[in-house]
């Protein structure tokens, strides 16, 4: 299911990454009482009343600056605003309205989009400064008066903002398979998307950024239904946007939003990068399957243990994802792309694959007799019973005697004896844990 999405915007040192850690429950963004601080966007996933969206962290925005850094964040924030269902802007309460308010708030008017004006720091509310009332002059609506610090008025302002998402259908066509096609500038992308359909679909340019709308492909390939997501861009173009396209990273969110399987696309010469590991790591948390395309493999100078060296090193900078099938290619050439689109289809099939009750829980039984469970002061891990409550990821549920007993490590085995009995290629596995209190 796609969920709509929220960007909190606004200058620097308002309060954006302590607002966003309460909503999500825990120190995601790094917190200072300094300007700037929070150099990229921190994307989480989180729910209010049943409600699922997702929400996104910027840096803030300085309208009028030369600093590069401040410059990288504000086009970042302006990434996030275009993709995002809702705006939240946050203004500083104390401080007042700014300069750097009205130059952002100008900014967000031009968006289009619904904006939702808060105004924080109101550590009390039977004191109302007067200077709350100035905020009025951007045009955004009225003020909402929140602590993000103390957790004040946060409930009214999730119910406003719920309701304040458009009303459209977010669920995904079970029946196409939607493919992400994502990675760093200049990879192949668009090639790709061209060459699986056979039509110039997408402009190809060897200029880095040229893809800088969401294009949706839809066919179909050997009875399978694909549609076929270059790296979601912008739906609008503006002088402001002009240097968005080195921040892939964030037009990289929309696309995993919205996919079922992310295909990461390497270029063979230039070697996996923080930026590619930063995708597959969101791609990962999102529990989207996946793949990874090495492209112009043809450029690469063969000895006889090439690709198996190749792909050790991707490997090793991608342990989270060792589940990922890795396929080299050529998207000039036309060498081995329809493998992309028969291993997708096989992962789909994999993501919606359900294991028997009595199956799983026989696995499991022998999986603890060749290895006992961890024990903490006496008390052992007891594991009573499991289940598969989900697909897409596949999700399974445990009913143990004590979270804090289930280690990582052992956790980690568990889903290794998982994969080795069943194939779950291409997808990661998610468990959860129920505990069954007063039993030791």
């Amino acid at each position: 299911m796609s969920k709509p999405i929220l960007a909190v915007v606004g200058r620097p040192n308002v309060g954006k990454s302590t607002f966003f850690n309460r909503i999500i429950g825990e120190r995601k963004a790094i917190v200072e009482d300094v300007p700037g601080v929070t150099r990229d966007r921190i994307y989480a996933e989180t729910e209010w009343n049943g409600r699922e969206f997702a929400i996104i962290d910027t840096g803030g925005i300085e309208a009028s600056t030369d600093d590069p850094i401040l410059s990288q964040m504000r086009d970042q924030a302006v990434v996030a605003m275009d993709m995002a269902d809702l705006i939240l802007f946050m203004v500083d309460g104390k401080e007042g309205l700014t300069t750097a308010d009205i130059e952002v708030g100008a900014i967000l008017r031009r968006t289009g989009k619904k904006v939702i004006l808060v105004v924080n720091k109101i550590d009390n509310p039977s004191k109302m400064p007067d200077t709350i009332y100035d905020f009025y002059e951007l045009g955004l609506g009225e003020p909402i008066p929140i602590s993000s610090a103390n957790m004040l008025n946060i409930g009214d302002l999730l119910d406003e903002i719920v309701s304040g998402f458009p009303d459209k259908d977010y669920e995904a066509d079970e029946e196409n398979i939607k493919l992400a096609i994502i990675g760093k500038p200049n990879v192949g992308k668009s090639s790709l998307v061209n060459a699986l359909t056979k039509e110039n679909r997408v402009i190809v340019s060897p200029i880095a950024g040229t893809t800088r709308d969401s294009i949706d492909t839809p066919f179909s390939f050997e009875g399978n239904d694909f549609t076929l997501i270059d790296t979601a861009g912008l739906r609008r173009r503006s002088k402001v946007y002009d240097s968005i396209e080195k921040f892939s990273v964030i037009r990289a969110i929309a696309a995993i939003e919205r996919c079922d399987i992310c295909i990461l696309m390497i270029d063979a010469m230039e070697g996996i990068t923080e930026q590619d590991k930063k995708i597959a790591g969101i791609a990962h948390e999102a529990g989207k399957g996946m793949m990874i395309v090495i492209n112009k493999w043809d450029l690469v100078e063969k000895e006889t243990n090439t690709m198996r060296d190749y792909e050790r090193k991707v490997r090793a900078e991608l342990l989270f994802a060792s589940y990922a099938p890795i396929l080299f290619t050529s998207v000039l050439q036309g060498r081995r792309i329809y493998d992309i689109l028969r291993k997708a289809a096989a992962i789909q099939e994999i993501r919606m694959r359900r294991i028997t009750t009595g199956k799983l829980n026989n696995l499991i039984e022998d999986a603890v007799m060749m290895r006992q469970p961890p024990s903490d002061k006496g008390k052992r891990l007891k594991i009573y019973y499991a289940a598969q409550i989900g697909v897409a990821p596949p999700l399974f549920s445990f009913n143990i005697n004590s979270r804090e007993l289930m280690h990582f490590s052992y956790a980690r085995y568990l889903e290794n004896r998982l994969r080795e009995a069943y194939d779950f290629e291409g997808t990661s596995v998610k468990f959860v844990y129920n505990e069954k209190k007063g039993d030791n």
